[in-house]
């Protein structure tokens, strides 16, 4: 493969690192408050999470521009109080990717949390264990194998973004053109398809070795909970 398309490989690794590692704690969190949560507005945080899943992506990736764009109302605040520019660089991406990923991730945790019996919690606040205390040393640990489900899923979506990424940080070689992009690209230039192929595949081998390594991993914890519980 060329330059140009180690490059985009290796960028859209990094996107989907930091996009599934700085949206997992609010992951976490939003996905605890829909499960366990009893508050106004729930529905509403409800939709408001999922919309990215209904939304166009291009109509998520303008929506992002008008927010986060030199001129937006966040962008224009991060770029003059701290230096920080998102709309067309790779940290932009990194927004996008976790946007629309971050449905994922929270669907995938809240059925995990869900699935923990309210009785074992309720048990350890009964013990003098508070609130985080009890999300810790109980709920976390049983919804580790979730957890890591959502983390996956989140990195997997946010390798194969292509609408909203391309809209918010454009397809610039080497600074925002991430793999979809790149395979995009090679298909609007002759004889490249070949090197499209090439990009697919490597896509392809990378989406299944992140879940084969989720797998063993959300095997092994569960393996470590059921012997700590026995």
């Amino acid at each position: 493969m060329t330059q140009a398309a180690w490059q985009a490989v290796w960028l859209s690794v990094q996107v989907s690192f930091w996009a599934t590692l700085l949206s997992l704690p609010a992951g976490i969190w939003v996905a605890h408050l829909l499960a366990r949560g009893r508050f106004a507005g729930r529905q509403a945080l409800n939709g408001l999470v999922h919309l990215p899943l209904i939304l166009p992506p291009v109509v998520t990736g303008y929506l992002l521009l008008l927010t986060f764009g030199r001129q937006g109302p966040v962008g224009a605040v991060l770029e003059s109080w701290f230096g920080v520019v998102l709309a067309f660089r790779w940290t932009g991406a990194v927004l996008a990717a976790a946007v629309m990923a971050f449905p994922l991730m929270v669907r995938a945790i809240r059925l995990a949390i869900e699935a923990v019996d309210p009785k074992l919690e309720d048990a350890a606040a009964t013990l003098g264990a508070s609130r985080g205390q009890v999300f810790l040393t109980v709920t976390l640990p049983l919804i580790l194998p979730g957890v890591i489900a959502g983390a996956v899923l989140a990195f997997a979506k946010a390798m194969g973004e292509f609408g909203a990424t391309i809209t918010f940080v454009a397809n610039i070689p080497g600074q925002t053109q991430t793999l979809p992009s790149a395979i995009y690209a090679f298909l609007q230039v002759p004889d490249g398809d070949g090197e499209a192929f090439r990009l697919v595949v490597v896509s392809v081998a990378v989406a299944m070795a992140a879940l084969v390594a989720s797998e063993l991993l959300a095997r092994r914890v569960q393996a470590r909970v059921a012997g700590r519980d026995a």
